[in-house]
């Protein structure tokens, strides 16, 4: 049995995150000790590092939660599992466009910057300043927007 501090060290999960993953039932309640410690055994470790691992591949909280669904069946489908995969894949690409078209304009941006402009005559200022100024249509990914998504 581990307790939730040796679940976050074997596992590279942050305690306050193993609790968020129990209260939004993507990890099962454990048993508790006699003073209420949780007590997790090996099949939460795993199951923690599936989720882990999910996330590091991009799945939404979502996503995993039906992945963990499909791996409790008895006979999993797996065409259910590459329907989930090839969603996060599609995301991932869309992502990557994204991001291509944010590279190419902040290239074009730093090399028309030389260095020496003159007070208020800065390239990389005025077209931060002013979208309109943008050569290529570009959003930031989700993933780099203002606001947190997904586990703490």
């Amino acid at each position: 049995m581990f307790s939730i501090g040796q679940m976050s060290r074997q596992s590279g999960v942050k305690v306050p995150t193993i609790r968020y993953y129990e209260q939004i039932g993507l990890l099962p309640a454990p048993d508790r000790s006699a003073g209420n410690q949780r007590r997790y055994d090996q099949a939460a470790l795993q199951q923690l590092r599936f989720i882990r691992h999910a996330r590091q591949l991009g799945f939404h909280l979502d996503a995993i939660a039906g992945l963990i669904e499909l791996q409790s069946l008895p006979d999993p489908s797996c065409h259910d599992a590459r329907r989930i995969a090839r969603a996060q894949l599609s995301e991932v690409r869309g992502r990557i466009a994204r991001l291509q078209a944010l590279e190419t304009e902040l290239d074009r941006i730093a090399e028309g910057c030389h260095g020496d402009c003159g007070p208020g005559d800065c390239v990389v200022l005025a077209s931060v300043a002013d979208h309109a100024s943008c050569v290529t249509a570009h959003d930031a990914p989700p993933d780099l927007g203002d606001s947190p998504r997904g586990a703490p």
